[in-house]
């Protein structure tokens, strides 16, 4: 059962519902994967368990083998796709750490030798691009 502090109205439960459209690169029965649209770089992915909880501290660990698996394809897919050095990957918990959405996610980056990571800006990407971003990863998923 998820936290009784999760919050149902935030934005990745809203997108998980299809109440806000969203660049989506996979899913399955438990699993969803979007552009980020503030991404850090080209092709910054989001991962996400359809089960409720905050984040990793309260989440059901049945969780983690079936999001863990995704995220390891959609990185592999990213990293071919943009044909990136290698991928980072990233998941906050709770406030200090830097978690603004209060739903668990993994990100997953390219990175590029050499190329910083650009900072959460709260700059929107343009439609176009997420949509070519996401066009590349699922041509590397075969989806």
């Amino acid at each position: 059962m998820a936290d009784p502090t999760y919050d149902s109205n935030n934005i990745f439960a809203k997108i998980l519902r299809g109440e806000i459209p969203s660049h989506r690169v996979y899913e399955d029965d438990a699993i969803v994967a979007f552009m980020d649209v503030m991404p850090q770089g080209p092709g910054h992915t989001l991962v996400v368990p359809k089960a409720q909880s905050r984040n990793l501290l309260d989440a059901d660990p049945a969780v983690f083998g079936p999001l863990f698996a995704v995220v390891q394809k959609v990185a592999l897919a990213v990293k071919k796709a943009f044909g990136a050095d290698g991928v980072t990957i990233l998941q906050f918990n709770e406030p200090a750490s830097g978690q603004t959405v209060y739903h668990l996610h993994v990100h997953v980056i390219p990175r590029f030798q050499g190329i910083p990571l650009k900072p959460h800006s709260g700059q929107m990407e343009k439609p176009e691009v997420l949509t070519e971003n996401a066009d590349k990863i699922r041509t590397e998923l075969g989806s």
